[in-house]
């Protein structure tokens, strides 16, 4: 009979590439998971692992196993999600996952929310991109991810993950106050004017970067000089407020208002993004994410209205994970 522990920590293995991740992510000390996975290759009764440089790699066998362990495991998990629906008490550990704007727009005023309504539920933030997040999801390091979809940059669709659309962030030209194409422009400026700027954007890794370059490219018609790079909106704004660069900012950040900055519409056509919440689909039924998921839809319809933030999205259809037609 094979364990389905063990098969856990194979499955681990496939997905995170070392024994030392699996250890870490499980809080398993490297021996022992390397023991259990010797005692589950003894229960198959076929090699599983193989040495590959200074770590291991799975056999075709091993393979074979981990699909499936994948559908094992779901089924476990769907289980317990009916008998914790069963018990009906909002309680346990509940772990989101936000990047910095909508962990302070929603994910922040979401745990005040459950602090009082469902005070037996504790609720863990961890900061991630969706590069990092979504994956964490999927496999089960997180029970709930905020996260963004940048306009023709389409995320992939996971098997056995439910997404829930929140809303648009139109995206806007951030300049310095003084810049003299924000003294020429008061409400659009054309990006072909700012071929020479300098940029901040984000790492290469992530979407805010691959916007910033395919919207210099195909409507101002040249590849932006990305003199600095980081994921934090404040040190970002900071840039454009010191005259150290120009950006591409989501409404949603803060943007607007922000001491130093002027805010701009490209004049060439409207960039956004969309807001998302992502769960696991066997999590479904569980009072502690079906309680999550409320406080969010919450915080996300208090959100204000950004200009063209909402035009063409329906909250309705939204909230059934699609776009309208």
């Amino acid at each position: 009979m094979l364990d389905l522990r063990r098969l856990r920590l194979l499955r681990e293995l496939h997905a995170r590439g070392t024994i030392a991740a699996v250890a870490d992510a499980l809080q398993y000390t490297p021996s022992a998971v390397s023991q259990q996975l010797a005692v589950l290759e003894r229960e198959a009764g076929r090699p599983l692992l193989e040495r590959a440089g200074r770590g291991v790699r799975l056999t075709d066998d091993a393979l074979i196993l981990v699909g499936h362990a994948e559908a094992l495991l779901e089924r476990a998990e769907l289980a317990e999600a009916e008998l914790a629906a069963g018990a009906g008490r909002v309680a346990g550990r509940a772990r989101i996952a936000s990047f910095q704007s909508m962990a302070l727009r929603l994910a922040v005023p979401a745990m005040q929310q459950l602090a009082v309504a469902a005070p037996e539920l504790r609720c863990e933030l961890i900061e991630a991109e969706p590069e990092q997040s979504l994956p964490a999801l999927v496999l089960g390091d997180v029970d709930l991810v905020l996260a963004d979809e940048w306009q023709h940059q389409p995320r992939a669709r996971t098997p056995g993950v439910q997404r829930e659309d929140l809303c648009r962030d139109p995206v806007a030209l951030a300049l310095p106050a003084d810049h003299p194409a924000a003294l020429r422009h008061r409400h659009t400026v054309p990006l072909a004017e700012l071929a020479d700027a300098a940029w901040v954007t984000g790492h290469p890794d992530a979407g805010w970067d691959a916007v910033t370059v395919r919207t210099c490219r195909e409507l101002g018609g040249f590849d932006p000089d990305i003199r600095h790079r980081t994921n934090d909106s404040v040190i970002s704004l900071a840039l454009v407020a010191a005259g150290q660069a120009l950006t591409l900012m989501p409404r949603l950040v803060g943007v607007d208002g922000h001491p130093g900055i002027a805010v701009r519409a490209i004049a060439e056509g409207a960039v956004d993004r969309t807001i998302f919440m992502a769960t696991r689909a066997a999590d479904a039924q569980r009072p502690s994410v079906q309680a999550l998921r409320n406080a969010i839809r919450d915080r996300a319809d208090g959100l204000p209205d950004l200009p063209a933030s909402r035009q063409g999205f329906d909250r309705r259809s939204a909230r059934q994970g699609r776009r309208p037609e």
